[in-house]
């Protein structure tokens, strides 16, 4: 029997595991469901092409000057959004953006919010204050998830 999670989606193969857990694909992103699944923590989303970091090495690690400024612009309009939400992304690296599939192959995705921290207070719109223990803690996941359950993580 395939293994499924949330009783809806089944695992297709693994794409990649490592310190965050383990990928699988799925099917076709947004956010179609997450929560517990045995012993693991489950997020199900749409399926994205490659990141930036595949696609730079695949242009020989050379990036024309136009295609720069157009990520660029794309890249700092999703950080925008996360910050909008009250949330640091804290992993920000080519690696966990994304290019979109078919349509939308010219959209830039971000991805991974394993280390996302929320950095204010959104009832009383002030800075949370810092905590060094804070550092190495990954337990705002479930938070971050429930603030963008029904929002559009491409930003617009």
């Amino acid at each position: 029997m395939e293994p499924r999670v949330g009783n809806k989606y089944r695992l297709g193969w693994k794409i990649v595991s490592g310190s965050f857990g383990e990928i699988y694909l799925a099917g076709i992103p947004n956010i179609r469901w997450f929560g517990v699944e045995g012993d693991y923590t489950v997020l199900v989303m749409d399926l994205i092409g490659p990141s930036l970091e595949d696609l730079f090495n695949f242009c020989s690690r050379k990036f024309s000057l136009k295609t720069v400024l157009m990520l660029a612009d794309q890249m700092i309009n999703r950080i925008e959004f996360v910050h909008s939400k009250s949330f640091l992304h804290h992993d920000i690296k080519p690696d966990n953006f994304l290019m979109g599939l078919g349509r939308r192959a010219n959209q830039v995705y971000i991805i991974d919010f394993g280390l996302a921290k929320k950095y204010r207070d959104t009832t009383i719109h002030q800075h949370i204050p810092f905590r060094y223990d804070d550092l190495h803690v990954v337990d705002d996941f479930d938070q971050f998830m429930v603030s963008y359950r029904n929002v559009d993580l491409k930003g617009k």
